[in-house]
């Protein structure tokens, strides 16, 4: 019986998984985690702030002094000063979490938000801006290619699908550095992705065929993390309606010889709908799937793009 692969392993701040970690007792559940996507990855919750042996409940912290480099004091007694735990940790997370492929911050957290996290003055008045989490900021710091994102904003559709298709794409990157790094494998894995990179960011596709087209004798081992960060970086722009379309009208014309002109003109119209905004983007992929079952094409089988995460997940029916 062929083994199904293994689901992606996601960390989450312990606190979305429903787990009472916070400062007052409580949880934060993320119906999205725990309903969800609990059914296609593997989660690893952490909670940094008990992990350094704060209590529940406990006296909350929070970031004061330079946005930049704040301190994670007590709200109450200042003399509470866990900013150098708090990066410790992180970093001794970062060595441990090696095989994520993904990470689900509590957003507004001093310890794991990723952005506009309050920081005060010595006075207490609010910093603009605000910073970054002191546990966050640490572990980022050493996988500065892995998708990571805030709980608050995964109830976007489109941050939420560029989320989740970077994901598999990491995944499937830690895959093929368990395979082993060969120029071949290289290039097949930039050849799948193609069409992805091209929704996402074209002038980058370009930048990075042209990275492998040079890579002449260049060892795969030393190409490939530069490749890959570049990769990610080009993902993590979120595709557009615009770019969506020119993949999906460069990804029919594969079917000029095989399909009628009728079917054609309604590929077309289908294609000027969901740029027009009427229909999602799984009205025209739908289609598109359907004429390829009947005239499959090898190249464009192996396209990330037609299902860069899976179907029953939906996220292209919001988008």
């Amino acid at each position: 019986m062929l083994q199904s692969p293994a689901k992606p392993k996601i960390a989450i701040s312990a606190c979305l998984t429903g787990a009472e970690v916070r400062y007052n007792g409580g949880h934060k559940e993320s119906r999205l985690c725990s309903r969800i996507l609990t059914d296609y990855f593997d989660f690893v919750p952490v909670c940094p702030e008990v992990a350094i042996g704060l209590g529940i409940p406990r006296e909350p912290i929070r970031l004061v002094g330079d946005p930049n480099q704040p301190e994670a004091v007590g709200t109450i007694n200042r003399e509470i000063n866990v900013t150098q735990p708090l990066a410790d940790y992180g970093r001794q997370m970062a060595a441990e979490l090696r095989d994520i492929s993904g990470y689900i911050f509590m957003q507004k957290s001093p310890s794991c938000g990723l952005e506009r996290v309050k920081v005060y003055r010595e006075n207490g008045a609010p910093v603009d801006g605000g910073g970054q989490g002191i546990y966050a900021r640490a572990f980022c710091a050493l996988h500065p290619d892995l998708p990571v994102e805030e709980d608050g904003r995964l109830n976007d559709p489109v941050l939420r699908e560029n989320f989740i298709t970077r994901v598999f794409a990491y995944s499937a990157w830690q895959q093929l550095l368990q395979e082993g790094l060969t120029r071949r494998g290289l290039t097949e894995f930039h050849s799948r992705y193609k069409y992805l990179l091209m929704a996402h960011n074209p002038m980058q596709y370009k930048t990075l065929g042209n990275l492998l087209g040079s890579m002449g004798r260049t060892d795969p081992k030393e190409l490939g993390p530069r490749y890959f960060s570049e990769l990610m970086a080009a993902l993590k722009k979120c595709a557009t309606r615009r770019t969506h379309t020119n993949v999906l009208q460069h990804i029919s014309g594969y079917l000029k010889q095989a399909i009628s002109a009728e079917d054609k003109r309604e590929m077309q119209h289908v294609i000027g709908q969901y740029r027009h905004g009427i229909v999602p983007l799984v009205v025209p992929l739908t289609l598109l799937k359907h004429h390829f079952r009947q005239h499959p094409d090898p190249y464009i089988a192996q396209q990330v793009y037609l299902q860069p995460h899976p179907e029953n997940l939906s996220l292209r029916n919001a988008i």
